[in-house]
């Protein structure tokens, strides 16, 4: 069903020695407040086996949702006090969000955080699904779910630095576009990580 150097070379790349990341690594000139209070998040990387090639399943934000809306994003969000911790907190989301029932998921393991501009620090984590299940987005969150080939997004040459106002600043961030998918800020940097640890393996 799956190539099984997929798989270890998502292990392979999970033992590597990586730092933390932020939406703020294109834009050293941001003077962020020490002391600064973040929220525990975490977001599930779902990587879906196949015989051609593991693809990520990614969610396009409803239009109706008062933070990033119609954005491109992993399944996951906020730690809630009844999750036991950030892994338990992306996979209660990717099981809301898009109906991945948690024990569809083999959790290979986490990349370093990321720090984001609304004062999230978010834990992405890595799951690999080998069993088939039903795509279900939830309405009042979710507008679409799509797979895109990972091999596609964990190419380094293929993601860009673009720019836009923000905040009376201009702030660069990565892309990696997918057809009609404009793929950027938090989800691209994660994927930009994922795609540096897996470049030599």
């Amino acid at each position: 069903m799956c190539r099984v150097n997929d798989r270890a070379r998502l292990e392979a790349a999970l033992r590597k020695n990586t730092t933390a990341s932020s939406d703020f690594d294109l834009n050293p000139d941001v003077d962020l407040p020490v002391g600064r209070k973040l929220r525990p998040a975490g977001v599930l990387v779902p990587v879906l086996a196949s015989a051609d090639g593991p693809d990520v399943l990614l969610t396009k934000r409803s239009s109706r949702l008062k933070h990033h809306p119609g954005q491109i994003a992993f399944p996951g969000g906020k730690q809630d006090d009844s999750d036991a911790d950030v892994t338990a907190a992306a996979l209660r989301e990717a099981h809301e969000e898009v109906g991945l029932s948690p024990d569809r998921v083999e959790v290979l393991g986490t990349l370093p955080t990321h720090e984001t501009v609304t004062g999230f620090l978010v834990t992405p984590v890595i799951g690999w699904i080998d069993k088939p299940f039903d795509i279900t987005p939830e309405p009042g969150e979710v507008a679409e779910a799509f797979r895109v080939p990972l091999a596609h997004v964990t190419q380094p040459g293929l993601f860009t630095v673009q720019s836009r106002r923000w905040r009376g600043t201009r702030r660069h961030y990565y892309t990696v576009p997918f057809g009609p998918y404009y793929i950027w800020g938090a989800t691209a940097r994660i994927l930009r990580g994922l795609a540096e640890r897996l470049e030599d393996t």
